[in-house]
């Protein structure tokens, strides 16, 4: 690598102090680290050509799903948080109800390992 600064005053000995014949081996991972471990391959994985196929995450969605992520994509804000505490509630009502359920097993005896 050649490094050469121009000087204003156009004096010749100094440009000439300023240049580099240093080489940069940027081959050495020692010398130069990777300073964000993985993002090299990330980085690489964007250089293949676009294609048009699918990401594999959404290879296993079937259709029902597909309609339900453009669904939600295309609620406000503030219906998407309303739909959040919905499931949020609707999550909780079932943790009850579940609950309700092992207490009745348990009182019916019908949860207890069957003895050898």
């Amino acid at each position: 690598v050649v490094v050469k600064m121009a000087s204003p005053n156009g004096g010749g000995d100094f440009e000439s102090s300023l240049l580099s014949f240093e080489k940069l081996d940027r081959a050495s991972p020692d010398l130069w680290p990777e300073q964000l471990p993985g993002v090299s391959e990330f980085a690489a994985s964007f250089k293949n050509p676009i294609t048009n196929s699918p990401p594999k995450w959404m290879a296993e969605l079937e259709s029902e799903d597909i309609e339900m992520l453009k669904e939600l994509g295309s609620l406000t804000t503030a219906n998407l948080m309303e739909k959040v505490k919905g499931l949020q509630n609707l999550a909780y009502q079932l943790g009850l109800e579940e609950s309700r359920e092992m207490t009745r097993g348990k009182f019916l005896n019908i949860l207890e390992r069957p003895k050898k």
